[in-house]
Formats: C-alpha cells, sequence, structure tokens
C-alpha cells in the first residue's frame, strides 16, 4: 500500500502481522529488554521491513536504534521512516542526495480518541475537517488529518532537529489524496516551510507520506544512480518511529 505514496527511487517494505521471523542486532534486542512480547514483535517487524528497503537501495543491514527525538539513526547517505499500527507495520528509505526529507505514517482507520482533535487542530483546520466530512463521511478525515501532521514531523524533524508541535504546521487535506502542511517552527530555518504529502485510506488503515526531493533532482533511478558515487562511501553505522 505505502509505495502508492511513494515518488519513484523512493525504497519501501511493508508487514500487515508479526508472524515471519524477525532477527534483531545485539543493540536493538537490548533496546527491547524489559517490553511486553507483543512491542518487540513489532519493532522487529518493521526493523525488518527497514532493512528490505535499505536492501532496495544495495545497502547493507544495519542496527537501526532511535536517535534525539525518537527518530531512527539511518546509515549515512540514507533517510528513511519508519512507521507501526495495529495491523500494519513499514519502512521507506531513499539516497539523501536524491530526497532531503521523507517521513511516513499508519494509523487505525477509526475515529480520533475524544478531545485529540481540539489539542491538534486550530478553529479553521477543524472547520475544513467539518466541510470535507460533510461532503463525504465515509472517509475518516479526522484520522488521516492527525496522520499527516505526523508524517510532515518525521519528515521534518530529521532534516531539521527542530522540535515542532502539533499547533506548528497548519494542513489542509484534499479529497484528491493529497494534503499540504503549512510548517511554522519556532525559530527560522533557512528550509521550505511547505510541505506536500499524499494519503491512502483502505482496509481499515490511513496511511500517509511525505516526501521532498532535492532541489533540481528527480527521485528516479536515473538520480539514484547519479548518487551512487556519493552514497557508496557512506558505512553503516518515528511517535511510532
Amino acid at each position: 500500500m505505502i509505495e502508492e505514496l511513494l515518488p519513484p527511487g523512493v525504497a519501501s517494505s511493508e508487514a500487515f502481522d508479526d508472524e515471519a521471523p524477525a532477527v534483531l542486532f545485539a543493540a536493538e534486542a537490548a533496546l527491547m529488554e524489559g517490553r511486553r512480547e507483543r512491542r518487540r514483535a513489532q519493532f522487529a517487524t518493521a526493523r525488518a521491513c527497514a532493512r528490505r528497503a535499505l536492501a532496495g537501495l544495495g545497502r547493507e543491514p544495519v542496527a537501526l536504534l532511535p536517535g534525539p527525538g525518537g527518530a531512527p539513526q539511518w546509515p549515512s547517505g540514507v533517510v528513511g521512516s519508519i512507521t507501526h499500527c495495529e495491523g500494519y507495520r513499514a519502512a521507506v528509505a531513499a539516497p539523501a542526495g536524491v530526497v532531503a526529507a521523507l517521513g511516513i505514517d499508519a494509523e487505525p482507520a477509526g475515529p480520533l480518541p475524544r478531545g485529540v482533535l481540539g489539542l491538534i487542530a486550530s478553529a479553521g483546520e477543524r472547520a475544513a475537517l467539518a466541510s470535507l466530512a460533510a461532503a463525504d463521511g465515509s472517509v475518516p478525515w479526522e484520522r488521516i488529518f492527525f496522520s499527516a501532521k505526523e508524517a510532515v514531523y518525521k519528515a521534518w524533524y530529521p532534516a531539521t532537529g527542530i522540535w515542532l508541535g502539533f499547533r506548528d504546521a497548519e494542513v489542509v487535506l484534499s479529497p484528491a489524496g493529497t494534503f499540504r502542511a503549512v510548517l511554522r517552527p519556532p525559530v527560522p530555518v533557512p528550509v521550505d516551510p511547505v510541505y506536500e504529502g499524499r494519503w491512502l485510506a483502505g482496509g481499515g488503515l490511513v496511511l500517509t507520506a511525505v516526501a521532498r526531493t532535492v532541489a533540481g533532482r528527480a527521485a528516479g533511478p536515473a538520480a539514484a544512480e547519479a548518487t551512487a558515487e556519493a552514497t557508496a562511501e557512506a558505512t553503516a553505522g518515528s511517535a511510532a518511529w
């Protein structure tokens, strides 16, 4: 499913359960010590997805440990994102010379818990969601909205290291399966504050993705090959990352 939301050149892998055995690196296993079995299984499957995505880029498998803010620390020269929720785990990765920011999120397609929307959405955003719901009540607009903000943050934070709150991103959803986010970071940064993304709802799930390509570079196989020399020297060393 997630590949439908990604530009060419971004590798992805997904799983809908934890039935396939997933082996963790020692550092990852240590991180999961004492956690409930269900949580360990989700973590392991998500990491297996991440390593398959890396393999799609021709990269060796590595341990993916959380860094600042909880975001996975990808190998040098790679940007990526991991997500997991009930019934779904996925990971995406791309060459850093081609894609500057990458974030995905998965959520169950049910309603948000009571009171959450008021915490994460402005009055204008809530009005826009109400209009969308009035036009098509079969779509879980509030959950898509929440997921879109998660995906935006997961693309933004690893690229900038700057924390954003839910109210620091103004998100507008389109029925066409896209969304636009205008970010208002607490400090000035030399980064375009507008992110574009895509969403998909189906099979009891909501998926969102943000992929910002490097200026002047297409996220396709030719561009990926062009960055191979730049990334080959790199050695192996999210929120539901």
